[in-house]
């Protein structure tokens, strides 16, 4: 890690240019996760909002669909990935930027290097989800608030770097609602600090609010068209009522949330991040990174209030990981530090290699059934399968035959994976709602004498969807099993069930 000290924002550049290419190479060689193919759903039907989240990683995806359609990949992991990796450069850079910003060019050295070896940055940058594009703009949004904290209050240069923050803040809305916590976080830092305050006399904060909601009101406009619905969904995702008693959720959960940040940044760096944020939040610590020790506790401490009501996945706080980051490596260390810290980057550099090796063929001693990342193969074969039988069934009938699953992860698998792209559908009569309710569904684009193929969980019984159809359709047919294999391993099966002749009608939901 030794790098001449006027060669290290240079060579910090080219570190993160050169880990956002590899991300590339992984992102054409790994198939699509179902939730990378239900948001690819997304980019083939535009809109200011979606039932899940704001429109960023479907507007992220469609830039990359293009892009890679001027060069004949079509739709192609690489094509679905290719904005949201660009994406991740970018918050790559931004964050670089920040850690320059606070202590020169070494920290920006140091700081590409987390940026580069984190497992969170390894698989979180490269998957196409609403995280690339949200820790994107709230590491450029971080970044303009540093460069206008170093302003003059009130002065030119001040007011300009509080518009680019509303701009940056305003697309970070628009990819996921949890960027609420960075403006939130920023307003009770300078509250708390009498050095800050004279920033309240200034009209750049004001201004980027301004900004930052005229950015988000196409969302807002979508949201109120549709109740509220995708608001009301993500308060009751993140703040579901507590299962069982606290002292089990605490064991439990919070368990699950801090084991899963030790495997997102290895256990040293974690704590390394931690001790960064606390020194950060000191009196004696500058206005710049007391803002951001506020953002990187406010932003992670809602997930540990989370954690006290429900499971928290692992990735839902990777925002507070963009201030985190510069301030550790902008954080001095004692020699027995500085000794820790190259051993968590060594840890997490391991962890990122093993991750990718796992992507392209198991290593590690994980049950099929168990892994991640298994949960991307498969589809293929199910889809080839659910296209026979959509052929078979169409020949002998003479009706169309329309393909779907019970829920997202089947309907967006399939729409992917058939070579014509067809609209499928998610009956989403067993699981929870979501974006596919909202669009047409087969009772509306079907015609009576139409045919459907549903690819289910295998069971022994006749699964409750196929139960509640049977009563609109003159025949039903338990089709072939097919196992989603990752190499010689079965991952999961899968049962197709062939619903014939359309009577119309659909059952209440």
């Amino acid at each position: 890690m030794s790098v001449a000290p006027r060669r290290r924002a240079r060579a910090a550049f080219v570190v993160v240019t050169l880990a956002a290419a590899v991300r590339l190479v992984f992102a054409a060689l790994i198939p699509l996760f179902p939730d990378e193919t239900y948001y690819w759903e997304w980019s083939r039907h535009l809109a200011a909002g979606y039932f899940d989240h704001p429109p960023g990683v479907a507007l992220l995806i469609r830039a990359g669909d293009s892009i890679a359609s001027l060069v004949g990949l079509g739709f192609t992991p690489f094509a679905v990935r290719l904005g949201p990796v660009i994406a991740g450069w970018i918050a790559s850079l931004a964050t670089v930027g920040i850690a320059c910003e606070l202590a020169g060019e070494d920290a920006a050295w140091r700081a590409a290097l987390i940026m580069t070896l984190l497992p969170l940055a390894a698989a979180g940058l490269l998957l196409a989800t609403p995280d690339s594009p949200v820790l994107a703009a709230t590491a450029v949004c971080l970044y303009c608030v540093v460069r206008a904290l170093k302003c003059e209050p009130a002065s030119g240069s001040s007011f300009a770097w509080w518009t680019l923050t509303g701009l940056a803040l305003g697309v970070a809305f628009a990819s996921k609602y949890t960027s609420i916590f960075v403006p939130v976080a920023v307003v009770v830092a300078i509250l708390l600090r009498g050095d800050l305050r004279a920033r309240l006399r200034e009209p750049g904060p004001y201004v980027a609010c301004v900004i930052a909601t005229l950015v988000f009101i196409p969302v807002l406009i979508w949201n109120a068209r549709h109740e509220w619905i995708s608001f009301v969904f993500q308060v009751r995702h993140g703040l579901a009522a507590s299962q069982g008693s606290l002292l089990r959720a605490v064991w439990r959960h919070e368990g699950d949330l801090l084991g899963g940040q030790a495997g997102l940044a290895s256990p040293i760096v974690f704590v390394m991040l931690c001790i960064a944020v606390a020194r950060s939040l000191r009196r004696t610590a500058d206005g710049a990174r007391f803002v951001l020790g506020m953002v990187a506790l406010v932003s992670f401490g809602f997930f540990v209030y989370s954690a006290l009501r429900q499971r928290v996945e692992p990735n839902w706080p990777a925002a507070a990981y963009i201030p985190a980051i510069p301030l550790l490596a902008a954080t001095a260390w004692s020699a027995i530090g500085e000794r820790w810290f190259r051993a968590g980057l060594a840890l997490a550099g391991v962890m990122s290699l093993v991750i990718y090796v796992q992507g392209i063929t198991p290593v590690l001693p994980i049950a099929p059934r168990k892994d991640p990342i298994g949960r991307a193969f498969g589809w293929t074969e199910v889809t080839r399968v659910a296209d026979s039988a959509s052929a078979t069934v169409t020949a002998s009938t003479g009706m169309p035959t329309w393909l779907g699953g019970d829920r997202y992860q089947e309907a967006s698998e399939l729409a992917f994976h058939d070579a014509r792209h067809p609209a499928t559908f998610a009956t989403n009569l067993s699981g929870r709602v979501n974006q596919y309710t909202l669009w047409p569904g087969f009772a509306d684009l079907a015609r009576a004498g139409d045919n459907l193929v549903l690819v289910l969980d295998d069971s022994d019984d006749e699964p409750g969807p196929v139960g509640a159809l049977r009563p609109f359709f003159a025949a039903v047919e338990r089709g072939n099993g097919v196992e989603l294999r990752r190499g010689a391993g079965v991952i999961t099966t899968r049962r197709l069930w062939v619903l014939k002749g359309w009577r119309g009608g659909w059952p209440r939901q």
